[in-house]
């Protein structure tokens, strides 16, 4: 906001942290350009700038506001939940700002960054079996739930409506205004689903002929945090199988390569499923004439540098996918 008299940008004064989620900006990707057709725009949605550094901020700040509402979450509760990380950071920034405290169920091999993150905040950690995954989180959040449901309150964000209706109200109608509704793909990764789920949703319903682009990894074993392999993983009650237009499945280390590329040609430190997010944006991007391609960049970057990816670039990786 900028002063009248003086011309100089006036402090913002907001309420919470819960005020800073969403708005994010969508930057243009200029430097991929000799990779696609001429006519071919590449945006990419800045999540990593929301206050708890992804896009889980939205669907779990939902989330806490609808169990306040509907007396499911009660002052003296522990907010609990099975996660892979980031939508762990949200809710353990959102349960100190409204002072609830926070219990998480996470694969022990999660990087170093996101335990010192989740601890600073003051939450409490039961690591699961890195094996399982977060499949291994979520049996493990389900038996403690069971065992004292009076004590918890348990969003369960993998079948909670409210946390693709998040991105229903507040993604997608980001994305139709910032492309001016010009968007013509859009590209998300598969976690809980609500992003792609719920921002699929509204564009579908706003922008004719728009195409809705899934990815997950393309194999059980991968190495692309937070995304989801459907058929060998606790498929979320959120998702549905049948909406994408198209389902591209990426490598690990074509997203790594991605994921190296953004930083390096970009100026863009953003986490690995961007970098996946990415590599299924040039994949489309080689089969269009024309278009504007819109990505969801999940997270930054800095939760990942303990990663050995970053010393040891993969060579001659294709980047790809198959539908």
């Amino acid at each position: 906001m900028t002063s009248r008299v003086s011309g100089v940008a006036e402090p913002v004064v907001t309420g919470s942290v819960a005020d800073l989620i969403g708005n994010t900006p969508l930057i243009r990707l200029s430097r991929f350009l000799r990779d696609i057709p001429d006519k071919v725009e590449f945006y990419a949605k800045a999540e990593w700038l929301n206050p708890g550094g992804s896009v889980k901020d939205r669907p779990a700040i939902r989330m806490v506001l609808e169990g306040e509402r509907s007396g499911l979450l009660k002052r003296g509760q522990t907010i609990i939940d099975a996660t892979s990380g980031n939508t762990g950071i949200a809710y353990a920034m959102i349960g100190a700002a409204r002072g609830y405290p926070v219990k998480l169920c996470l694969p022990e091999n999660v990087t170093p960054e996101r335990k010192r993150i989740l601890r600073a905040y003051g939450t409490e950690l039961v690591f699961t079996d890195p094996l399982e995954g977060s499949d291994g989180a979520i049996r493990t959040v389900r038996r403690m739930y069971e065992g004292d449901r009076e004590r918890y309150f348990y969003p369960d964000q993998y079948n909670n409506p409210a946390n693709w209706w998040a991105h229903y109200d507040t993604t997608g109608p980001e994305l139709l205004a910032q492309t001016a509704g010009r968007i013509t793909h859009f590209i998300a990764g598969l976690g809980t689903s609500g992003t792609f789920m719920g921002t699929g949703r509204f564009l579908r319903e706003r922008v004719a002929g728009v195409q809705l682009i899934s990815v997950q990894p393309d194999a059980a074993l991968h190495g692309l945090e937070g995304l989801k392999h459907m058929e060998s993983a606790i498929v979320p009650g959120i998702y549905e199988a049948q909406f994408a237009d198209v389902d591209l499945r990426i490598g690990t280390e074509d997203a790594y390569e991605c994921t190296r590329r953004l930083a390096v040609e970009e100026g863009l430190l953003v986490g690995i499923s961007s970098g996946a997010a990415l590599a299924a944006a040039l994949h489309v991007a080689r089969n269009l004439d024309e278009g504007v391609i819109v990505m969801i960049f999940c997270d930054g970057g800095e939760k990942y540098l303990s990663e050995r990816f970053w010393e040891e670039p993969a060579e001659g990786s294709l980047i790809g996918g198959t539908g």
